[in-house]
């Protein structure tokens, strides 16, 4: 959502594994609380995960205000963010998958394809909107990732429970405040808005079909084939708008390997890793700490203060977020 990651939430980074992962239980206790429940007990959560979880959710906020400041075109900055990220995985990805990337079956491989082409989508779109709206507005629109996996699940059939719902219909409303206030400030912060809600409509799908890859192929085979073709397209796009890709200094290109760091490879990996112990649901919930936690160090960083009003908006869509994370989890 931000960054983007494999899909267990909203994003987009691999775990090493040698075998497709097993999802969770739908419970939201992962393995741990299985373990607990079989033994009579209260579920423990492992106090080792919650700080890996912590530093997650901190690698993740520090995705919108680096990318704010970093003095590249927003295009450039997708593309280098997952070339670099294919460059750590690929050897890796090549020294131990190299037998499941030679047999992924074409129906896997087209799937991987499009959610790396709607990844691409969901960058190009989200990294301009930071440089058209303030980030806790921006941070907060594209978070809304879930709601729009909810309607389209709709679409194709599959009912929701009242819970997710109501969470969605407050999550909307703090959209509808948010753009109003945005509206009232700039037409240029309103179209930032619309960009960022955009891209979470294209992080939904790349989840989704992610989702379904995962199947059958594992987080790192399924990654470096998904983020390669992601920054295949926006070289192609950077080319074609003529976007430089170079000729920035030492602290720029020092900043684009602290976002692939921090945000693309730590942040969503790390996430990843812990949603077999902590369940989706919290790590899910979790992640939704991204839009303050960005809005804060904005603040302290770049001095990016959004208005009064944009708050309780803020707010209803993180109140929202988390009823259609946790009920959709459960259902």
């Amino acid at each position: 959502m931000r960054g983007a990651t494999p899909p267990r939430r909203t994003t987009r980074s691999a775990v090493p594994a040698a075998r497709p992962e097993t999802p969770a239980r739908a419970t939201g206790t992962g393995h741990a609380g299985a373990a607990d429940a079989a033994a009579g007990q209260p579920h423990r959560l492992p106090v080792a995960d919650l700080l890996l979880l912590a530093v997650s959710v901190g690698g993740i906020s520090l995705s919108a205000p680096l990318i704010s400041a970093t003095a590249a075109p927003a295009l450039a900055i997708a593309f280098w963010r997952n070339t670099m990220a294919v460059g750590v995985l690929g050897p890796y990805a090549l020294l131990r998958h190299r037998a499941e990337l030679r047999r992924i079956g074409r129906r896997a491989l087209l799937l991987t394809l499009a959610a790396g082409a709607l990844l691409a989508v969901h960058f190009a779109l989200w990294l301009p909107s930071l440089r058209m709206t303030s980030v806790a507005s921006s941070t907060a629109l594209v978070t809304t990732t879930p709601l729009w996996a909810t309607l389209i699940m709709r679409l194709r059939g599959r009912r929701a429970a009242p819970a997710v719902w109501a969470g969605t219909a407050i999550a909307f409303t703090g959209v509808l405040v948010l753009t109003g206030v945005d509206l009232s400030l700039s037409p240029r912060a309103l179209a930032g808005d619309a960009l960022a809600l955009a891209a979470g409509l294209a992080a939904a799908g790349y989840l989704l079909l992610g989702a379904e890859v995962r199947r059958t192929v594992s987080t790192t085979a399924y990654t470096l084939v998904c983020y390669a073709t992601t920054a295949v397209l926006l070289l192609a796009a950077a080319l074609a708008s003529g976007t430089a890709l170079a000729g920035w200094d030492a602290g720029t290109w020092g900043k684009l390997a602290l976002l692939t760091a921090a945000a693309q490879l730590l942040g969503h990996s790390l996430s990843n890793r812990v949603v077999r112990t902590l369940g989706p649901a919290v790590t899910s919930t979790a992640i939704l700490l991204e839009t303050p936690g960005a809005a804060l160090i904005a603040a302290l960083w770049l001095g990016q203060m959004p208005p009064v009003a944009a708050y309780p908006a803020v707010a209803l869509i993180l109140a929202g977020l988390v009823l259609v994370v946790r009920a959709g989890r459960r259902g």
